[in-house]
């Protein structure tokens, strides 16, 4: 008999601890789930602000890595910035407020390719971690951004002007109900950034609490990495 997928369902997947060396000489913490069948993409996860309890389980990120690798086929990487503390581990040295952070980025992006060996590599922000995908992950060898409730506090007017020269798809999914920015700040913020997919989403909050949303952030992700895998199931 099936069941509906609940907030704790966890599918199969190969799931093991990581750990990379910044720049600067900070050992990051985090996990990787990587699909037991078919592999699809790969995906990097920046999380929300640690300041105000972001990490690498904030639910939106540990709900993808318990379900995305079997759903999708999609290897699903997060990590704990530096100074930041989840389940699994406190990753070294103290949060910058997203400055020092670019060396995270950069240490992240190059041990997915290095030491993971990821084949196609998107990278998704969520709150903070939008300002971090923005700013800090342009390495060519990314295929795209996706970007989660974008607040828009740190990214400079030059980081849009990189991605509107660019050519790889970015895509902002923005809540009705964001308190930091809803979709009609959005589009004025945007506004120089017209190749930019904005995609307002009805009843949302910033946090995407409620699991049709969690649904359908997960589907909206894998419409990006691995759309032949969609409709995601809603039952087991």
């Amino acid at each position: 008999m099936s069941e509906l997928i609940r907030p704790s369902t966890v599918l199969p997947a190969s799931r093991r601890p990581i750990t990379f060396v910044t720049a600067d000489g900070l050992k990051l913490i985090g996990e990787v789930s990587t699909p037991i069948g078919e592999l699809t993409g790969s995906l990097l996860c920046l999380h929300p602000n640690p300041a105000g309890g972001g990490m690498m389980d904030s639910h939106i990120y540990k709900k993808a890595a318990n379900r995305l690798p079997a759903m999708a086929g999609i290897q699903i990487i997060r990590f704990n910035t530096r100074g930041t503390s989840s389940e699994a581990g406190t990753s070294e040295g103290t949060f910058d407020n997203g400055e020092s952070e670019k060396l995270d980025v950069e240490a992240a992006i190059n041990f997915c390719f290095d030491e993971l060996a990821v084949g196609k590599l998107w990278v998704v922000g969520w709150s903070f971690g939008t300002d971090l995908a923005l700013r800090y992950a342009k390495d060519p060898r990314i295929e795209g951004l996706i970007l989660l409730s974008p607040p828009m506090q740190r990214t400079q007017d030059a980081d849009l002007a990189f991605w509107q020269a660019d050519t790889r798809p970015v895509v902002a999914y923005v809540p009705e109900h964001d308190e930091y920015l809803n979709p009609t700040q959005a589009i004025e913020r945007f506004k120089d950034f017209p190749r930019l997919t904005l995609v307002p989403v009805d009843g949302a909050k910033h946090l995407w609490v409620g699991e049709p949303f969690v649904h359908l952030i997960l589907s909206k992700i894998t419409e990006q990495i691995a759309p032949s895998r969609l409709p995601l199931p809603t039952e087991i």
